[in-house]
């Protein structure tokens, strides 16, 4: 690896790796759902699959089993790279390099949120509503807008990755050299005793709190 790429922990690299690869296939089966069933805001000639909700559904259900552990070592150890008190301040300065960063923190921030919000709205929905034709149901609504609302947090994240660490970064996060002494192993007492900023911690509880929320929910929807 070129020395001028940073080097990632294999952790970080396997989880925001396979987070990409689900979120990318959850975004595009998403479309070719709606794409199926839907059309209302327009439409494109794909293929029809027969199972297409099951397919987006496993990718979904997969991501949903991963989504704890990428937040948990999101906030816990790579805080650094999320939100922060002073950013909202920083974000003043937009053509400067710390705006820059500040910039690519929040849109690291905002794909956790939208994440949370997709598969809460996702978990809510039933599999016979849009065969049937019922468009209408607000869950449903709301789960095309989060899919919305992933699909720009994503855009965003990936163009500020590309301003502020450019092909180094991206190289780094796709190679596959480990590092003497860097291991899977989380050590867990230091996550939990990690300190967090007042604005982490209230983020935290809205992306925990939601994914507590969307493994719930379900048992009182009916």
């Amino acid at each position: 690896m070129p020395k001028s790429s940073p080097y990632q922990p294999i952790l970080l690299r396997i989880l925001h790796g396979s987070t990409a690869i689900l979120v990318i296939s959850a975004l595009i089966s998403g479309f070719w759902v709606y794409n199926t069933y839907d059309k209302r805001w327009g439409t494109l000639p794909l293929p029809t699959i027969g199972d297409i909700q099951g397919i987006h559904g496993t990718i979904a259900l997969t991501f949903f089993v991963l989504l704890p552990f990428f937040a948990l070592y999101s906030f816990r150890i790579g805080s650094h790279r999320l939100i922060q008190p002073k950013s909202l301040q920083q974000l003043t300065q937009p053509n400067s390099r710390m705006g820059w960063i500040t910039g690519h923190r929040v849109a690291n921030t905002l794909m956790l949120i939208a994440a949370t919000f997709a598969v809460i709205t996702g978990r809510m929905m039933k599999e016979e509503w849009l065969p049937a034709g019922d468009l209408h149901r607000q869950w449903y609504q709301a789960h095309l807008v989060a899919w919305l609302c992933l699909g720009i947090s994503l855009a965003l994240h990936l163009l500020l990755s590309a301003k502020v660490g450019g092909l180094p970064l991206l190289r780094s996060m796709m190679s596959w050299a480990v590092h003497r002494g860097d291991t899977l192993r989380i050590n867990w007492q230091a996550i939990k005793t990690q300190p967090l900023n007042w604005m982490l911690k209230l983020m935290e509880t809205v992306v925990i709190g939601g994914i507590v929320a969307a493994w719930l929910l379900p048992l009182f929807h009916s």
